[in-house]
């Protein structure tokens, strides 16, 4: 792992930020920016270590971020998936921020932009890291993955302006015990509500859980190069919603039941040969099955009943 480093993580209050930023800070000295609406994100952060760093990236200019303390490693987490239909609010957060970040940390070893598998154009097949990219969330949240598309163009250009090694990740579906696409479903289930799949589509993701993209870290920063070095960030075992909810269902001792809609999330399968060549390996020593099962044993303690 990485050790005696000074490293800002964005998007700190998230549940994929907070998860890098706790695991770095007992080696490291880490700062977590966020906005910290949640006080108690905030004091959860500091009892593990993080320094925390209250502001909104999406409402700050270039003179504002003076004060941000000097690092060896930027992790940008901070994205906004909730601007709908507000495509000026989803620019700033989502594409603006890392360029404001970049020009004032330009002397880091490292800048990590966490993008997302939803800037490729949707496919049947896997999607590798020159495949086309496409509107692909338009129907569900029609300003984020252009606005995701917009923040790599950003990334890139400054990368090359201020000569800072990068990497560009595109994250597919994390989860954890406590958060994630399968999660939703979970909760799905256990309200006895259906869970919704795209009609006529693969159904068919490479989820990878946050304990598994921590470890893959070192290499990430590792590979950082201008230009950027685009990855896909997934895990080894392709599956699907209908796959894991029925699982999921398994496991806590109901009945699930689905619905077509196309307002559901198309499938979208990373190809992550590449992430697997950085790393050396194998990317998921935790198994989707394992993941879900220890999942189910947050949610509903051994000898509880599920609600």
């Amino acid at each position: 792992m990485i050790s005696g480093k000074r490293i800002l993580v964005t998007g700190a209050s998230g549940s994929i930020g907070s998860a890098f930023a706790a695991a770095l800070a007992p080696d490291n000295e880490v700062w977590g920016l966020a906005r910290f609406t949640d006080p108690g994100a905030k004091n959860e952060l500091e009892a593990r270590g993080v320094r925390p760093i209250v502001a909104d990236l999406g409402a700050v200019g270039p003179d504002d971020l003076s004060d941000l303390p000097e690092v060896d490693h930027v992790l940008h987490f901070a994205a906004d998936i909730f601007a709908e239909p507000d495509f000026e609010r989803a620019f700033r957060n989502n594409a603006e921020a890392a360029g404001l970040l970049m020009s004032h940390y330009r002397g880091v070893e490292s800048f990590l932009h966490c993008s997302s598998t939803v800037v490729y154009e949707a496919h049947p097949e896997p999607r590798c890291e020159d495949h086309p990219l496409g509107d692909y969330m338009r129907a569900v949240y029609p300003t984020y993955s252009v606005s995701k598309i917009a923040g790599e163009a950003v990334v890139r250009t400054c990368a090359r302006l201020f000569g800072i090694p990068t990497t560009i990740a595109r994250l597919n579906v994390p989860y954890s015990d406590t958060m994630g696409f399968p999660w939703v479903h979970l909760m799905n289930i256990l309200k006895n509500e259906p869970v919704g799949v795209y009609p006529d589509f693969p159904d068919v993701f490479a989820p990878i859980h946050v304990d598994d993209m921590v470890r893959t870290l070192p290499a990430l920063l590792g590979a950082a190069d201008n230009p950027p070095v685009i990855v896909n960030w997934g895990g080894d075992e392709p599956v699907g919603i209908t796959e894991w909810s029925g699982y999921l269902a398994q496991l806590v001792g109901r009945k699930v039941t689905f619905f077509t809609t196309e307002m559901a999330i198309k499938g979208m399968c990373p190809d992550v040969g590449k992430l697997r060549e950085l790393v050396g390996g194998p990317i998921s020593r935790i198994s989707w099955r394992d993941g879900l099962r220890s999942m189910v044993s947050t949610v509903v303690p051994a000898g509880a009943d599920a609600p």
